[in-house]
């Protein structure tokens, strides 16, 4: 039925005839994810591209270890499908697959089947622009709430792990790669957001040194960097008009500002803490632009900033 890094997920029938899909991992593959993630490691210091303290590293490597061990651990995912499951249950508009509780294991995951149509199906002839932008402020609303009310993310936000239908239902899939947020670190992440909305880079820079991305001990960073950053990050929210993703080059213009990040390096450090944080606004950003969404967010995130 579908294929993985870590494993194959295969179609099945019950005996009581309910159509199920079974996740099978791969024989040692957990030994093979310790034996990368050493050579990951040794190729970036090689190559110059760690330039950051030996305890920062091991922080950042140990955060991706836990994530990784985590995500080889389908008791560990089935548990956190039965979370995920309370936590939108008053959103019937996410659909999250049930377990079959009898039929898993820690290396067997067997779920209910549920299908919607893959990012690459959704097309105009069954999604309508209504629609789409529809389905954009649910996933707007999706991720929001598991930072700021429940504090537990989805971490794994690719096309492969979401599905659509037409009456703007979204299906959530693969549960493995699950980040629980420290409160603390969720207070910081709304602080540093609105002081870059208010423009307040003093504030922010405290924020940032909170949140664990910027070094306490180096000088303060100059406004203007800061100022460069919030006016390209912040453009689908700095008004009520609808920002058109598919026409979006965020990542371009943060490709083409890289260069300004090296004369900080020594300023600022991997954010353990909320590096997934970032994964899934990154994810999500590529979702919105591939499904062409046009949508206002800056009510919607206000609202979710000041509670």
């Amino acid at each position: 039925y579908a294929s993985a890094s870590i494993g194959q997920v295969h179609r099945a029938r019950m005996h009581d005839g309910t159509d199920v899909i079974v996740k099978v991992q791969y024989p040692g593959v957990d030994e093979s994810c310790d034996s990368d993630l050493k050579q990951l490691r040794m190729a970036l210091k090689l190559g110059g591209l760690l330039k950051m303290p030996k305890e920062s590293v091991d922080l950042l490597f140990g955060e991706i270890r836990e994530r990784l061990k985590e995500e080889l651990d389908y008791e560990n995912e089935a548990q956190n499908l039965k979370i995920f499951g309370e936590f939108h249950k008053d959103q019937p508009w996410v659909i999250i697959p049930k377990v079959i509780d009898s039929h898993s294991t820690r290396r067997v995951l067997t779920l209910e089947l549920v299908e919607g149509d893959h990012i690459s199906k959704v097309t105009p002839e069954r999604y309508d622009q209504e629609t789409l932008n529809l389905i954009g402020h649910r996933i707007f609303t999706i991720m929001a709430d598991q930072l700021f009310r429940f504090q537990c993310i989805h971490g794994d936000p690719h096309a492969g792990n979401f599905a659509y239908r037409p009456d703007g239902t979204i299906v959530m899939y693969d549960f493995g790669c699950v980040k629980k947020l420290k409160p603390e670190i969720v207070e910081a992440y709304r602080n540093a957001l609105i002081s870059a909305l208010e423009e307040d880079y003093s504030s922010l820079d405290q924020h940032l040194i909170d949140l664990g991305a910027r070094v306490g001990s180096q000088p303060a960073i100059d406004e203007a960097y800061y100022a460069m950053w919030r006016d390209i990050l912040i453009v689908p929210f700095v008004d009520d008009e609808p920002y058109d993703f598919a026409e979006a080059d965020i990542h371009k213009q943060v490709a083409a500002k890289t260069s300004a990040v090296f004369k900080y390096l020594d300023s600022f450090k991997p954010p353990v803490e909320s590096i997934f944080i970032d994964r899934m606004i990154a994810g999500h950003y590529w979702m919105l632009k591939r499904l062409g969404v046009q949508a206002a967010f800056k009510s919607e995130l206000e609202k979710y900033l000041r509670t």
